[in-house]
């Protein structure tokens, strides 16, 4: 598949080099530029390249967002038009500023970065799990009740299948927490999901409790 990641910190890095090396062809991009993002690219293998937000967009089937909340705006967002676009981020009033709609629970961010880029597929994935976990816990041949939960939610149920494929791929048990809205907010920090680790079963009983 060809996978667009905009963001290049903990949780953009670990993907470019997790689904470089699992054989997708990754697009990587950041604010900073191509020529910024050399050393990733070199440890995540032949399946990468850098690449700008624009071309990251342009490229991926499937697009990951893995950039802080108050940098939504700055995305190209005529780019995202069909495409599924993964929102990696959660919201953070002491580095985001605050966000009243956010502030309020009127919306989720995922949300937020929904009406921003019109026409993306938008699930919520790989936003409650640390990086290092993330990168070093995939269990790609274990059976489904050891390995780690990742959380999804969506509204688009072929795009959910998508991303659910990819978690499965990299080793991990994709659990769905609903629609973008209530499942948005089962995923975002100071939720029981959160930041959580659990395994598959695990994560599901908690769900349903």
């Amino acid at each position: 598949m060809k996978i667009g990641i905009i963001g290049s910190g903990n949780i953009g890095g670990t993907l470019t080099k997790l689904l470089a090396g699992s054989g997708h062809d990754v697009a990587v991009a950041n604010s900073r530029g191509p020529d910024t993002l050399g050393e990733l690219v070199a440890e995540a293998g032949d399946g990468a390249r850098a690449a700008t937000v624009e071309e990251a967009a342009d490229f991926g089937d499937l697009v990951v967002v893995a950039v802080p909340v108050v940098a939504y705006d700055g995305l190209p967002a005529d780019r995202f038009e069909g495409k599924v676009v993964v929102d990696a981020g959660n919201y953070y009033p002491a580095r985001d500023g605050q966000i009243a709609s956010l502030d309020s629970d009127s919306t989720t961010s995922t949300e937020l970065l929904g009406e921003r880029l019109h026409g993306a597929r938008m699930v919520k994935a790989f936003n409650t799990m640390n990086y290092r976990p993330l990168g070093e816990e995939g269990q790609p041949g274990a059976p489904r009740e050891r390995r780690l939960a990742i959380f999804l939610a969506g509204d688009d149920e072929q795009a959910k299948g998508t991303v659910a494929g990819l978690i499965d791929e990299l080793g991990f048990a994709p659990v769905d927490t609903g629609s973008l809205a209530e499942g948005g907010r089962r995923q975002q920090p100071g939720a029981p999901a959160y930041n959580n680790p659990m395994r598959a079963e695990e994560a599901e009983a908690a769900l349903s409790g």
